[in-house]
């Protein structure tokens, strides 16, 4: 799931750095949270813009935030399919 924040979600540009490969994970646990907790994509969206504008003082992109979030709900569901 890191992957997916590191190298799609990227709100700063660092994912071609790989001495910044850890700069994302510190929202991995709320991500993972709202993903083990059956939320959709719309809150975990509106939870990675907030971390781009309230955090980062970015402006925020809130259809990326979705299709990103969107993408880490695909991720879930194939590991779902996997270990069933």
């Amino acid at each position: 799931m890191d992957e997916v924040l590191y190298y799609l979600w990227d709100p700063i540009g660092v994912a071609t750095s790989p001495a910044a490969r850890d700069e994302y994970q510190m929202y991995l646990p709320t991500v993972l949270t709202m993903l083990q907790d059956g939320l959709d994509a719309s809150p975990i969206a509106v939870y990675l813009d907030g971390v781009v504008t309230d955090r980062m003082g970015l402006d925020g992109n809130s259809e990326h935030s979705k299709r990103v979030a969107e993408l880490l709900l695909d991720w879930k569901a194939a590991i779902w399919r996997r270990q069933t």
